[in-house]
């Protein structure tokens, strides 16, 4: 298994900062698991459902950095402003 590069990242995740890259990088991670991680964030039930075990070790790691890179719904309330009382 060959180890992630900044590419690797950038072409899994898209542009993020420096530093979320070098968090992704720093786990020690293969592509393999980077993508693992990615399928596990897209939709869990499948695997789940496939029997595979909960994410853990590096997978688990990456999980946990995808899930904070990705935009809450409070972020998207936020983006959508105060709505107007209409009488």
């Amino acid at each position: 298994m060959r180890r992630l590069t900044r590419d690797d990242v950038i072409k899994a995740v898209g542009e993020v900062d420096d530093v979320a890259i070098a968090q992704i990088i720093g786990t020690g991670a293969a592509v393999e698991e980077l993508a693992e991680a990615q399928a596990w964030i897209a939709n869990d039930e499948p695997l789940m459902n496939a029997g595979k075990p909960l994410a853990s070790g590096r997978v688990r790691e990456l999980v946990d950095i995808l899930a904070e890179l990705e935009p809450s719904e409070d972020d998207d309330d936020k983006k959508a402003g105060p709505v107007a009382n209409q009488v």
